[in-house]
């Protein structure tokens, strides 16, 4: 194949310059520049069988130890709502036995209409009252024995002063309600006192 001289940018004599790209091209039909030149595949760096295996090793110690720790922090927030309900039970006791007031004669209490029926037991009862609860600390029963529903027991256990005018109630409210504390050690338990008709 004969060449022509290429002389300058317009091409050679009557050849178009078109042309001689092609053909300095080697007949392929298109032109050889820098925007149709594609660079060299380069491979990308990949991980080892080695650092997949140790990264994977590392991963699963994390997830095991995560997974251990499940069980403890269900016990503790168990044990915090517990807490929680075993201090709301103890207000509405204290609330209960704060309204218990000494009445002048001819006027009868109400309070056994909406409390726990608790009247006058700091100066008459020298037994401790024991109040049953649910789940949610619901009232269920005063004294006797745990009904199947009950999950908290608060004891109130009523100490005399020597003046009798004032009474000091020592409430522990423990759970299971099944449990007695003055004779096993309950799950869980919570202690107050409060003074009563002051």
């Amino acid at each position: 194949m004969n060449v022509p001289i290429i002389l300058g940018l317009g091409g050679t004599r009557g050849y178009p310059s078109d042309q001689v790209a092609r053909d300095i091209d080697g007949g392929r039909g298109g032109y050889q520049n820098e925007r149709q030149m594609k660079a060299p595949v380069r491979r990308g760096g990949g991980f080892s069988l080695v650092e997949v295996t140790l990264a994977l090793g590392i991963a699963a110690f994390c997830l095991l130890t995560v997974f251990a720790m499940l069980p403890v922090a269900l016990k503790t927030q168990q044990a915090s709502a517990q807490q929680t309900i075993a201090n709301q039970i103890m207000s509405e006791i204290l609330g209960d036995l704060r309204a218990d007031i000494r009445l002048p004669p001819g006027q009868a209490s109400h309070e056994g209409d909406s409390g726990f029926g608790l009247h006058g037991h700091w100066a008459q009862l020298y037994a401790p009252d024991t109040l049953y609860f649910d789940q949610q600390g619901t009232w269920l029963q005063l004294n006797g024995s745990p009904p199947a529903a009950a999950t908290f027991r608060a004891k109130i256990t009523y100490l005399f002063p020597p003046n009798g005018s004032t009474s000091v109630a020592n409430i522990v409210v423990s759970w299971p309600a099944q449990v007695d504390p003055a004779t096993i050690t309950p799950a869980g338990s919570a202690q107050t006192f409060i003074a009563v008709n002051r």
